[in-house]
């Protein structure tokens, strides 16, 4: 599956969650996100991990291949006054001058670059010793919970999604990194409840890979109208308390 998210930017914007404040405190033990530092954050989608940085006092450039998502970044960005710079460029070829960044980001990303070719541009981005994060901010199937019950519909409607299941942990990107440029790497992980509309829930499937960035219009609509019914009989409640996983990857550059 090769997901069009340039067709999911408007859920996208509204309804996907940025990493909570919690993760940019963690960052802090690392040296990543100080005021000042020149941070570039790959396959940045709306921006939600660049903003993160702004906010810190960083100066964050922001890569993307879909320029509607971009197009929402800077929308976004307005709201609350911050100033970032948003290139049209793939991860793995950004066109940037080499040794110019502080940090390199990829937030929600990293499954969907050639890995090797991008690891090696993190790298040859990074001035020596400077910093990758690799990032995710998923969701959690428990037994019971809404998301098992939202992913077992995603797979009936989109059977080539493929992508359920997931415990957001990604061990596997460490032994890319290590071949690639980076050492001295380390992990950390925890657990947030956030909490989502019936409404909110439904924006944020949709701007998922497995609906919007990859079903037709229609099918996009008959997937929301049958969440809609299951939310209602199933998790009547206000207000939904949704699992999710921080997991991050941090590595300096050789």
């Amino acid at each position: 599956m090769k997901p069009d998210f340039g067709l999911t930017a408007n859920d996208y914007a509204r309804y996907r969650a940025g990493f909570p404040d919690s993760f940019f405190e963690r960052l802090k033990k690392f040296g990543i996100g100080r005021p000042g530092q020149s941070v570039i954050d790959l396959g940045t989608g709306t921006g939600t991990l660049a903003r993160g940085f702004a906010r810190q006092g960083c100066q964050v450039t922001g890569v993307d291949i879909a320029r509607p998502q971009l197009d929402q970044a800077r929308l976004l960005d307005r709201t609350e006054g911050l100033t970032i710079d948003y290139i049209v460029a793939r991860a793995e070829e950004t066109g940037l001058r080499g040794q110019s960044f502080d940090v390199v980001s990829a937030g929600q990303c990293w499954h969907w670059f050639d890995r090797t070719l991008a690891a090696r541009e993190a790298a040859r981005l990074l001035r020596p010793h400077s910093m990758l994060v690799v990032a995710h901010f998923d969701w959690l199937p428990l037994a019971g919970n809404v998301v098992e019950a939202t992913e077992t519909l995603i797979e009936s409607h989109n059977p080539d999604w493929g992508l359920g299941g997931g415990m957001g942990m990604y061990p596997h990107w460490l032994h890319g990194l290590a071949e690639n440029g980076f050492d001295g790497l380390e992990t950390f992980s925890y657990d947030v409840v956030v909490p989502y509309t019936h409404e909110g829930w439904r924006g944020r499937v949709r701007a998922s890979a497995g609906v919007s960035g990859s079903l037709p219009e229609d099918k996009v609509r008959a997937f929301d109208d049958a969440l809609a019914r299951l939310l209602a009989a199933d998790y009547p409640g206000e207000i939904l308390g949704v699992a999710h996983r921080v997991f991050a990857v941090v590595a300096r550059a050789q």
